[in-house]
């Protein structure tokens, strides 16, 4: 069925919500969307109705089998575009995610597969999130915040939350990229900073920042 942009950018949004373990409501739904939410409640009463979403009292909102398609297929768009961007145009990784907004929503499949195909079938974006493949399964990794790191340990970075571009210029002017090995020399406490080593570097990032930066254990 044809789905209009805003019940796609709601079906998207319900997933990354869903997806970090939280509980989709109503509320959570109006910050990330940025719309009153009145307007919200009307979406939702109107997903349900096309049965892309179940919404419950206490339990908040899931996707249907329906809607998770639905949203696997808009998030694999976007995250193939913003490789493509950045791999066949030069776009830097701060700047791709705004237009993937954009494509995300008009690409047909066969420029998908196209992209797809261009890029070697990757599974992952400039920012470190896997892309689903056309089932819609995607890697899993055993990942954990920065933050939660202690000193003295290795990792590499699995992926860097493309939320805010600015915040993405800044881990770039540290070398903080997918696949980069970090040492962790030091946390300060009482909130402090994190002391870090990025190829022969040494830097320090505020928890804050940190904790939109996700790792994996280096290999021994």
């Amino acid at each position: 069925m044809a789905l209009s942009q805003s019940i796609e950018d709601y079906l998207k949004s319900i997933y990354e919500i869903e997806s970090k373990h939280e509980n989709v409501t109503t509320s959570s739904l109006s910050e990330k969307l940025n719309v009153a939410p009145a307007s919200v409640t009307s979406m939702i009463k109107k997903l349900s109705e096309k049965k892309l979403v179940t919404h419950k009292k206490y339990q908040g909102v899931k996707l249907t089998n329906s809607g998770l398609k639905v949203a696997l297929e808009i998030i694999r768009h976007h995250r193939l575009v913003e490789l493509y961007l950045k791999e066949a145009l030069g776009v830097p990784w701060d700047q791709v995610h705004e237009e993937a907004e954009k494509w995300e929503h008009v690409l047909s499949e066969d420029l998908e597969d196209r992209i797809d195909e261009y890029l070697g079938h990757p599974t992952s974006d400039p920012h470190g999130s896997p892309i689903p493949d056309r089932n819609g399964n995607m890697i899993e990794r055993d990942s954990r915040n920065l933050i939660e790191v202690s000193p003295g340990a290795k990792v590499i970075i699995a992926e860097v939350s493309d939320h805010n571009p600015e915040l993405l210029r800044y881990f770039g002017k540290m070398g903080l990229y997918p696949e980069t090995e970090v040492k962790i020399i030091s946390i300060e406490p009482f909130q402090g900073p994190i002391t870090l080593v990025v190829k022969g570097e040494e830097y320090s990032i505020g928890r804050e920042a940190a904790k939109y930066i996700s790792v994996v254990e280096a290999d021994a």
